[in-house]
């Protein structure tokens, strides 16, 4: 099964069934998405996965709502006549209460909504065809500290998050517990591996700019030799030349504490910036 999956099946088997208001809410959820056609006197709820369709259907059956399954190809299908009942459940109405607000977020989640597997990359969506509806959503899952983007399609309006702790968020909201835990691993697995790869990069970035300041160091050094001018250079200069020689892996720090009058990192690159000079001084035939 897909991460969508797996949280869908975590929440459609949350046992509240017995809570009419919270049903209420959790059918309003699922009928603002855009899996559902809202016809004259039916309602058609439309899914392809097997946990919406058996969560809509007890939420139906402990709602005494009639209705009609089918499947239609790969889909399955939940028609429902629009009595006053049902009319009435489908008006949107600011509820302060915390719970009914959250059973209104995870209908619409189960209704027309999905995850990518946090492995590949942070995305969770929910579909809509009215835009009024999307920022109903949207303002409730505001209420709790939970921020999802609107996006207009051609055709559809989605809510959706990319951001991994807002998504993180959103399935706390919904009450996800394992789900949440699963992708927190996920996550900050990711984010080790991401600040290790991070940190070697650099290393790495270092390692090179080490080695090539070397080559250029030992270039420099052999010239003045092959010129026979290394008699010139005062004795400090020659010693840290010398050890440069036979130390060609080693860093300026390094380098520092094997004269016979230890210096500092800053003191030996001072150094051999002034062979560098002479070096280039020569090169330049002055």
């Amino acid at each position: 099964m897909s991460f969508s999956s797996d949280i869908k099946e975590e929440l459609s088997k949350v046992n509240n069934l017995k809570n009419k208001e919270i049903l209420e809410a959790e059918f309003l959820g699922y009928i603002l998405t855009g899996n559902t056609t809202n016809n004259e006197d039916v309602l058609e709820f439309i899914t392809e996965n097997e946990f919406n369709i058996e969560r809509f259907y007890r939420i139906l059956f402990n709602l005494e709502i009639e209705y009609e399954p089918s499947i239609r190809g790969k889909v399955f299908v939940a028609t429902i006549n629009k009595t006053d009942k049902v009319e009435n459940l489908m008006q949107i109405k600011i509820e302060q209460n915390d719970e009914i607000q959250r059973a209104i977020v995870k209908g619409a989640f189960l209704g027309a909504g999905s995850i990518t597997d946090p492995n590949k990359q942070y995305h969770l969506e929910i579909c809509f065809e009215e835009k009024n509806n999307a920022e109903y959503v949207l303002n409730i899952c505001k209420r709790f500290g939970v921020y999802l983007k609107l996006l207009e399609l051609e055709n559809k309006v989605q809510l959706y998050i990319k951001d991994g702790e807002e998504i993180s968020k959103f399935l706390a909201l919904l009450g996800a517990n394992k789900g949440v835990l699963s992708f927190e691993d996920v996550r900050i697995t990711k984010e080790i591996k991401n600040n290790v790869n991070r940190l070697v990069n650099c290393e790495t970035a270092n390692l090179n700019k080490i080695v090539n300041a070397s080559v250029n160091q030992v270039n420099d050094i052999k010239l003045i030799q092959n010129l026979n001018k290394f008699e010139e250079l005062p004795d400090y200069l020659k010693e840290i030349a010398l050890l440069r020689l036979e130390n060609p892996d080693a860093s300026l720090k390094v380098l520092g504490e094997m004269l016979e009058n230890p210096i500092g990192k800053s003191g030996v690159n001072h150094r051999l910036q002034k062979i560098h000079d002479f070096a280039e001084e020569l090169r330049q035939g002055k």
